[in-house]
Order: structure tokens, then C-alpha cells, then sequence
């Protein structure tokens, strides 16, 4: 019994350095300029036979670790919403997650926000459609339903949010902003809450 949660454990540190390799590396050079050799090196493998083993394709992996990712959003949105009563606290708290990853886990973000992901897995939700993103919406009703953010289109509301919010973050990313981007917060904040606000 102990040697199968051994066994059970190796495989899921393997599987997860498969991942954080092959993530660094999509970040880095892009899904098509990375080939799963170039992913067993960085992962430590000793050929990409034991890549395949875990994954059949590329494909398998980056699509792991879409919803790796969306997982875990989901679940910090929900932490999110819970600890705030308002639409506009609960916002805060996403804005300041985003930066907070932008910084601490810059390969992520550049996964979300840089990266064509209909391109390499046309058969996955979109960003936008994923639970995360769908619950900002129910955020986004919830405030204008409760006079904090204008009566227009819930999508409008988040395209103008969101869309100040990631370009900001793209910029910061691809290196066209030049400082880190928790320094670019408040102003980013600001913009995006003053496009949105019931004034």
C-alpha cells in the first residue's frame, strides 16, 4: 500500500514538472516553437519516452495546463467573492490578484494573456467563457443591479474594464512597461473602475 502512494506521489511531481517545464517554455519561445524534446530537457527527463508516459501530445500538456490554470482562478474568484460584499471590493480583489500573478508568476499570465490559445487548443473554452470569467459577469450584474456600475451591457462593462486591465498587464509582460507591474496598480485601477463607475 505505501509503495503505491510512493508510486502515485513520483508520478505526480513528474507530471508536475512536465507542466512548470512545459509552461516556462510556452511562455518563453510560444506553443509552436516548443517541441516536447525541448520540454523533456527542461523537465529532467531522461528521454521523451517518459514524457509519454504522462502526455500523448503537446497538445495534452498545454491543455492540462489550461485548466490547471482555470482551476485555480475559479477557486481564488470564489475566495474572492467571498470575503467581499461588494461588486467593487470584489473587482479590487481580482485586479489585485492578476497584478499579484503578473509579478509572482509571470509565465501564467503570459499563458492567459499573451499566447493565441484558440490557435494550439481550438477545442477548449475561451478564456472568457471559462467558470472564472463567468462568475466576474455575475459580479458585474450584481453591481449594476446595486447602482455601483453603470446600466450598460454587462460584456461592455467587462470589455472596458478588463480590456484597460489587460493591456496594462500585456505591456508589463512583453516589457513595453518597464517596471514591475504592481507599480502600475493604482493608476490601472483607477482607469479601469472610473471607465465602468455609476458616476
Amino acid at each position: 500500500m505505501d509503495q503505491e502512494k510512493d508510486i502515485i506521489q513520483i508520478k505526480s511531481e513528474t507530471q508536475d514538472e512536465i507542466l512548470l517545464a512545459a509552461l516556462k517554455l510556452f511562455a518563453e519561445k510560444g506553443y509552436f516553437n516548443t517541441s516536447l524534446t525541448d520540454i523533456t530537457e527542461a523537465a529532467g527527463l531522461k528521454n521523451t519516452g517518459v514524457l509519454y508516459h504522462y502526455f500523448k501530445n503537446k497538445q495534452m500538456i498545454a491543455s492540462k495546463l489550461y485548466a490547471n490554470i482555470s482551476d485555480s482562478l475559479n477557486i481564488s474568484i470564489d475566495d474572492i467573492r467571498r470575503r467581499n460584499q461588494k461588486s467593487s471590493e470584489q473587482l479590487r480583489g481580482i485586479v489585485d490578484l492578476l497584478f499579484k500573478l503578473t509579478d509572482d508568476a509571470p509565465d501564467v499570465m503570459r499563458f492567459l494573456l499573451i499566447l493565441k490559445l484558440d490557435e494550439f487548443l481550438p477545442e477548449e473554452k475561451p478564456v472568457l467563457e471559462t467558470p472564472a470569467f463567468v462568475k466576474i459577469i455575475k459580479i458585474i450584474q450584481s453591481g449594476i443591479k446595486a447602482g455601483e456600475i453603470r446600466n450598460i451591457d454587462p460584456q461592455l462593462v467587462n470589455a472596458y474594464f478588463f480590456g484597460i486591465i489587460n493591456n496594462t498587464l500585456r505591456m508589463v509582460l512583453t516589457g513595453a512597461l518597464d517596471k514591475k507591474a504592481d507599480a502600475y496598480q493604482s493608476a490601472t485601477w483607477l482607469s479601469a473602475w472610473n471607465a465602468i463607475a455609476k458616476k
